[in-house]
């Protein structure tokens, strides 16, 4: 992820930091402005049913109490304020004239996402370690991750985060001036970026290297993680045992593909790449990515279908 730049610098005597931004969306079309806002209510309504549904089976079903299900109850959360720190204004934007946002909102808004996006790559790899626990040391497992240390473990990624991308992004400042049209459907911080009138040279580079600290540091432990494990699991002889390891990796293994794919490849693109691939590559890990999560972990997970039917099960049936 990159560090946010808030632009409160004062403007010079005839350049003036604009109050609103007029963001351009995916569509200048009305009639394809509209079928947008119907496709992504949608995919908003899939992500919020989806995600509450597993915060839910966690909190009330005693036979999620675990360690695996207390971080999957994390993410799915994360997941549902990530999406709504942007699809109910690209929702508003679609139906509105003049999809404009206020300077303040515009950075709350890239502050937010930015916090969160940070916050789902710690978590996905505190992920990685549980499962590294949960296979190669089963027998003390339990003594391992016991509820404080899941608990501190947790709440370590969300402080974390909150380090590397809130507190940062009201030390580096860049100076906004003269055009306030933001070629996105959001507050995208690539985007608002391109709109400095100042030499943002030094913080591009910084920002580099937070991106490669946020990113790819994570990611690095995921695979690492994941090497001892697929170790692990070569001295496995039962069948049994095989699927069993396959059933716990799985579904975290596709996520962290999906998101660290999508993350990767916006955060760390080529420079010449277009605003319109920027926006195709921000649908994939803003929109689709979140809604995607539960339905992994449902369909692959023999646990949280079981949770499904004994908490909602009887009372469908009654």
């Amino acid at each position: 992820m990159v560090t946010l730049y808030n632009s409160t610098l004062p403007a010079s005597k005839n350049e003036s930091e604009p109050e609103i931004f007029l963001l351009t969306g995916l569509s200048s079309q009305p009639f394809i402005r509209k079928v947008l806002f119907v496709v992504f209510l949608f995919l908003y309504l899939i992500t919020i049913m989806g995600n509450g549904l597993i915060v839910l089976l966690i909190a009330v079903d005693s036979h999620l109490h675990t360690p695996m299900y207390f971080f999957l109850g994390n993410l799915s959360l994360l997941d549902i304020c990530y999406t709504s720190s942007s699809i109910p204004q690209m929702l508003a934007h679609n139906l509105a004239k003049n999809p404009t946002i206020s300077n303040a909102r515009c950075f709350a808004q890239m502050l937010i996402s930015l916090f969160l996006g940070v916050t789902e790559c710690i978590l996905l790899a505190v992920m990685a370690y549980d499962r590294f626990v949960a296979i190669c040391s089963p027998l003390h497992y339990s003594l391992i991750m016991n509820r404080k240390v899941c608990g501190c473990l947790a709440a370590s990624a969300w402080a974390l985060a909150f380090l590397l991308s809130v507190v940062p992004s009201f030390t580096m400042k860049i100076h906004l001036c003269g055009h306030n049209v933001i070629n996105h459907f959001t507050c995208e911080v690539q985007a608002v970026v391109k709109l400095a009138c100042s030499d943002i040279s030094a913080s591009l580079g910084v920002t580099l290297g937070s991106s490669v600290f946020t990113l790819l540091v994570p990611f690095a432990f995921i695979l690492v993680t994941y090497v001892r494990i697929g170790l692990a699991v070569l001295r496995i002889r039962s069948a049994q045992g095989w699927r069993k390891a396959l059933s716990t990796c799985g579904s975290h293994l596709t996520v962290v593909g999906i998101f660290y794919g999508t993350a990767i490849a916006m955060y760390l693109k080529p420079p010449d790449r277009s605003s319109d691939q920027d926006k195709f590559v921000a649908i994939f890990y803003g929109v689709v990515t979140p809604m995607l999560n539960p339905l992994i972990y449902s369909l692959r997970n023999k646990d949280v279908k079981a949770a499904f039917w004994r908490v909602l099960g009887p009372k469908m049936g009654a």
